[in-house]
């Protein structure tokens, strides 16, 4: 699969999704001066986390709500009234082309890469929720789109804002630990299922629900209650990514970010129960990375979830009374170690070393905040495509690897493809149905 023909097909399958919708980048209005008017696409669950995140901004302006869900965007509508709302976003962005400055995409993850696009090709900022997109060719198509167009744009990694992830970064980069040999990352959630069928019978669509449009790009499938929406699938393999491709961006970040990171030489994965519909219950995903100026020669780095975090880490001692917390990173330095328990923070062992470095000056930052200012032309996001992109496409080249347990997949990041596992390359990016 070479990485012309991979890119070829993932732009005709990302433009064949929208292509009524869409219209010149230059008809639409530009982003007015003191106010950013925002759709936003997706307003369950995490979506109206968004929305409420959106709403305390005074210099943003919620203007249009889309979701496939009428008690979703009933219960968003209530806070937004004078929005306009609506179930298909492509409708949204044909009837509201110049009344919108700026796109949120809060769907589920197969379709942020579709949605996504179609704003970008109509000219519009995107901010979207974690992951990224669904597969490495997405992501890679949304990173190049992002920097051709130079639209301001924002991954929701909204931890990396928090006080004691950025004050990890700054210790780490300030040499608290020395050079970084080896990099534990986990996650105790299971989002995945260990039976080879659906868990639920299929069931009457109910009438709150458009499921042509839930579904999207994906196969069309029956509806079955519990198993898809409104959260469930994130288990899915067609449409989720997992528990390395969701939390994983989350607790990835701060290490991967801190280290200045890319693409990875090789992922090996090891799973049980691997089988055609979900994403394995419990992983150890390891990988190798090429040196920084952060790390010795060799990086290894290892990401455990489900019954497998948190994992038990040679050297490491915690004091009587504490252990290891669910969610978390550990980073084996030159000169000890550093824990980053998830959205806490960080301790040094021994922890000595925390006094070794001046403490970060770190004052606070909103997320969303960031991204609608950027969008008005103050200042930059801190998680642009240009760096989730990466992130995710890192990620998902683990989650291509749990389908090859015990085999280590050699990345080839210029011609995007794996080199050494060709019936691999097939998960890199996958086939649209038209909807």
């Amino acid at each position: 699969m070479s990485n012309h023909l991979t890119r070829r097909q993932a732009i005709k399958g990302l433009a064949s999704v929208a292509a009524f919708s869409i219209l010149p980048s230059s008809s639409f209005a530009k982003s007015a001066p003191d106010k950013l008017r925002i759709a936003q696409i997706g307003v369950g669950n995490q979506g109206f986390g968004n929305l409420n995140n959106l709403l305390r901004l005074k210099n943003a302006e919620v203007v249009a709500l889309a979701d496939v869900d009428s008690n979703f965007l009933g219960k968003a509508s209530t806070l937004v009234p004078k929005a306009q709302t609506y179930r298909d976003y492509r409708v949204l962005f044909d009837k509201m082309a110049d009344q919108i400055d700026a796109v949120l995409v809060s769907t589920p993850d197969h379709m942020h890469a579709p949605i996504a696009m179609a704003a970008m090709d109509a000219g519009k900022h995107v901010y979207c929720e974690k992951p990224l997109a669904h597969n490495v060719v997405e992501n890679r198509e949304l990173r190049i789109k992002a920097e051709e167009t130079e639209l301001v744009t924002q991954l929701g990694i909204q931890v990396s804002a928090s006080i004691g992830q950025r004050m990890t970064v700054e210790y780490l980069r300030n040499g608290i630990i020395g050079k970084v040999s080896e990099v534990h990352v986990w996650s105790n959630k299971a989002w995945g299922l260990s039976t080879s069928d659906y868990p639920n019978p299929t069931a009457p669509v109910p009438d709150t629900l458009d499921w042509n449009l839930w579904l999207g790009v994906a196969k069309e499938r029956p509806f079955r209650k519990d198993t898809f929406h409104p959260f469930a699938w994130r288990r899915l393999l067609d449409f989720g990514t997992g528990t390395l491709g969701d939390m994983g961006v989350h607790i990835f970040d701060t290490p991967y970010r801190a280290l200045e990171l890319g693409d990875p030489l090789s992922v090996r994965t090891q799973c049980k129960n691997f089988n055609n519909i979900a994403h394995p219950e419990g992983t150890v995903t390891e990988y190798q990375f090429p040196a920084t100026r952060f790390t010795t020669e060799k990086l290894k780095w290892t990401w455990y979830d489900g019954k497998y975090a948190p994992p038990k880490i040679e050297g490491l001692e915690l004091e009587e009374g504490n252990e290891m917390p669910d969610q978390g990173c550990v980073l084996v330095g030159e000169k000890g170690m550093l824990m980053m328990p998830h959205q806490a923070a960080p301790q040094t062992f021994p922890k000595e070393l925390i006094r070794s470095v001046p403490r970060p000056k770190i004052k606070p930052r909103n997320h969303h905040g960031e991204w609608v200012d950027a969008c008005l032309g103050k200042g930059k996001t801190n998680s642009p495509f240009s760096y989730g992109g990466p992130l995710c496409e890192t990620l998902q080249i683990g989650v291509v690897a749990s389908r090859f347990p015990g085999e280590t997949l050699e990345w080839d990041p210029e011609a995007m493809r794996i080199k050494n596992i060709k019936e691999a390359n097939q998960y890199l990016s996958r086939e649209y149905r038209e909807f």
